[in-house]
């Protein structure tokens, strides 16, 4: 008689995997602020935002995840999902120097203003951002140009149809 109880209650019995699932699964949003040194306004050029951009966004192969981008001229704002690995105060050096390092390599002329070779001020802000108030962070965050009234002067390079046949072949 118990060994058919037994059996009855482990068929009930059902195995399962208590290992934590791979990757990091917790939302670590901030949403940090970065200023130039001495507060040059050097966001006013669309190349100068288009290299600061691309390089925070190098750093997503190490975790990192961003949202979005709002650049006022001498600061920008900006959204980031920090893996568990760093911590805030290393998340924030990590972006800095990387991001300084881009600049100076495809924008040269930063050299001559920043002789010492640091871009960004020992000021931050950071403040966590939960699920619920990220759409308001992002809408403050895309308001930026306006917000501070800065005009960017889009001076990206980009392809000039004019040149090519109209059949699209190029001969």
């Amino acid at each position: 008689m118990a060994r058919q109880d037994r059996e009855k209650t482990m068929k009930n019995v059902s195995s399962g995997c208590y290992k934590k699932p791979a990757g990091d699964t917790r939302n670590n949003w901030v949403t940090m602020m970065f200023v130039t040194k001495k507060r040059y306004m050097c966001f006013r050029k669309q190349s100068h935002i288009n290299t600061c951009v691309e390089s925070f966004r190098e750093l997503e192969r190490f975790g990192f995840e961003f949202g979005d981008f709002g650049f006022a001229g001498n600061h920008v704002h900006f959204q980031a999902n920090i893996s568990k690995k760093y911590s805030v105060e290393v998340a924030e050096i990590m972006l800095k120097s990387w991001s300084s390092k881009w600049i100076f390599e495809k924008h040269p002329g930063f050299r001559k203003r920043y002789s010492r070779g640091s871009f960004w001020s020992g000021y931050e802000h950071h403040e966590s951002t939960g699920r619920k108030n990220l759409d308001e962070s992002s809408m403050y965050i895309r308001d930026q140009q306006q917000h501070h009234k800065v005009v960017v002067v889009d001076d990206a390079q980009q392809k000039l149809d004019m040149f090519l046949p109209p059949s699209g072949d190029a001969a």
